[in-house]
């Protein structure tokens, strides 16, 4: 079927998004053009107002529409350790667990150089700049565990082993991966599972 040209560019701009195919795209055209013209200019309204007013933040790199997010500007915060993801959503997941009271750097992706994705797009100089300067005792490398994320957790880790660092005695840590909560065994694919005997704890000293 040949849609109108407004239409057409409508169902081009919502295919952009993850996850969404030709049909998807479709329902929802359809169903604003339909039944809610009122919703969909609110969420072109709200979606032009985000595309202007969200940016970074200057210490950490998350999306935030001031200078500082308001954990960056947060008083409470443990300035002593700094968490290392790979996106704003990571910054997300880890504060709706409550578990973590530090901060944070987002490094807005991982290495790929195949996609042209390096340090300097990654702002890992930064990230060690951040460190020297400031009184961080401990860099918690929280990148995915994909190959592109332990090389970059790795590539971050020997970026930090400055010997001003070391003398410090800065701690650099990567969280562990292992088996899920609930999960069973059989289940679970090879890689993890050698994941979570490496990364195996003591229950208790004798």
């Amino acid at each position: 079927m040949q849609y109108s040209p407004l239409i057409q560019q409508l169902l081009d701009a919502f295919r952009r998004l993850p996850g969404v195919g030709s049909k998807s795209a479709q329902r929802m055209v359809l169903y604003f053009l339909e039944r809610d013209r009122e919703g969909g200019r609110r969420l072109a309204a709200a979606l032009q107002a985000a595309m202007d007013g969200v940016g970074q933040c200057e210490d950490c790199r998350t999306l935030c529409e001031t200078r500082l997010c308001p954990i960056c500007a947060h008083p409470g915060r443990d300035a002593q350790t700094l968490c290392v993801v790979e996106t704003p959503a990571d910054v997300y997941a880890l504060e709706h667990t409550a578990a973590y009271r530090g901060r944070y750097f987002v490094l807005m992706g991982h290495l790929s150089p195949i996609d042209g994705v390096g340090p300097e797009q990654l702002g890992i100089s930064a990230l060690v700049q951040q460190v020297m300067q400031r009184a961080v005792q401990e860099v918690i490398l929280a990148t995915n565990p994909t190959v592109e994320g332990e090389a970059t957790a790795w590539y971050i880790a020997e970026q930090l082993r400055q010997p001003s660092l070391v003398e410090r005695g800065l701690r650099i840590t990567r969280i562990a991966h292992g088996v899920p909560m609930g999960g069973e065994l059989e289940y679970i694919d090879g890689s993890t599972l050698a994941h979570s005997l490496s990364g195996r704890q003591l229950l208790h000293k004798s």
